[in-house]
């Protein structure tokens, strides 16, 4: 069957900085292996991408090695305000971090979650890690200042329950959520390896992400790779990679009654290009075996990561072909594309 390109709005490709565990070429591979053609990068690397500098530098880097087409996020902090709103036509979006995560770019004073949320424009998307207590107060300001917030990966029930009742009473909110979130428990993955942010929750947790799943905008990996050594220290980083395992994991569940086909498409697809203002891809399709049993395993994998949470797992849907922009870039476990195929995505359709 053929599917459109998907899009991931949320990944991390480790460049610059920590390209051991991932780089552009390795993490748009394991992209197109994935069944991805655009991917949207977060800005918590080191440096930071967080001015001009900063972001000509990531976006020379991700121009030269990506296999698929790109976006960057410009990451926000306390210091560069006045800087941001001149950038903001080269970038995915602004991305606020108000809880703890990989990298330090954390915000904890209000006042420059507001004054971000008020000087970037309201017609380019704003995301926010936030959780808890901090996303009630995030949306409470993005209501305040009347502009649209998209949250991610939402985790928790009482996360998507405070969303429901954002939307239903007009606020401009969307949200996402990782396929780690939905499959597994803090119970299923135990010590180093089940490190993430957010956490992994309880079974009721994930029990409502499935109750509410209309309220979920669209889908995203939060692709996050580490490699194994590093999850097996004392003080393991928070992440996992997903690139290679969301398509299939999802399927599965449309094989099992719990999704439709559209129910995927959609949020992998044109909701993510309605809130992240993305044109649509020419001659841009993947060829996948719905029917198709497969085992995943590390084991040929093109991450860097080397491990999965998924290890094991046995899934149906097998990508076996991916064509971009009329170049085949993917057949049958074998990257074609080469490091520089891919563009820079145009930002700022219409919304």
């Amino acid at each position: 069957m053929r599917i459109p390109g998907l899009i991931d709005p949320h990944v991390h490709m480790r460049e610059p900085g920590a390209v051991h565990k991932e780089d552009w070429s390795s993490g748009t591979a394991a992209a197109l292996a994935g069944g991805f053609t655009q991917v949207l990068a977060m800005p918590n690397t080191n440096p930071p991408v967080v001015d001009a500098p900063s972001l000509a530098a990531a976006l020379k880097l991700a121009a030269r090695r990506a296999r698929c087409d790109f976006g960057l996020y410009l990451g926000a902090s306390r210091h560069n305000l006045p800087a941001t709103e001149d950038l903001a036509g080269q970038c995915a979006g602004l991305k606020l971090y108000l809880d703890q995560t990989y990298g330090p770019l954390r915000l904890d004073d209000i006042t420059v979650w507001k004054a971000h949320m008020q000087t970037w424009p309201k017609t380019r998307p704003l995301v926010v890690h936030a959780e808890g207590r901090t996303l009630a107060g995030a949306i409470l300001l993005a209501a305040l200042v009347d502009r649209p917030l998209h949250v991610a990966h939402v985790a928790t029930r009482e996360e998507i329950l405070l969303i429901r009742v954002a939307k239903q009473r007009g606020l401009k909110i969307t949200c996402e959520v990782t396929p780690h979130h939905l499959f597994l428990t803090a119970a299923d993955l135990p010590g180093g390896q089940g490190e993430v942010r957010p956490r992994l929750a309880s079974r009721a947790d994930v029990d409502a992400l499935w109750k509410h799943l209309d309220v979920i905008d669209c889908f995203a990996t939060d692709h996050a790779p580490h490699t194994a050594a590093e999850k097996a220290t004392h003080d393991p980083p928070p992440g996992f990679p997903g690139l290679e395992t969301a398509l299939p994991l999802l399927l599965s569940a449309v094989r099992a009654g719990r999704l439709t086909l559209d129910d995927v498409l959609n949020r992998m697809g044109p909701h993510v290009r309605r809130i992240f203002g993305i044109p649509a891809q020419p001659e841009t399709w993947v060829e996948v075996n719905l029917e198709q049993r497969h085992t995943l395993t590390a084991r040929g994998m093109h991450s860097k990561a080397g491990w999965t949470p998924f290890e094991g797992w046995s899934v149906y849907g097998l990508v076996r072909r991916v064509m971009l922009r009329g170049v085949t870039v993917y057949e049958d476990g074998q990257v074609l594309a080469q490091p520089g195929f891919g563009q820079q995505i145009a930002h700022g359709a219409e919304r």
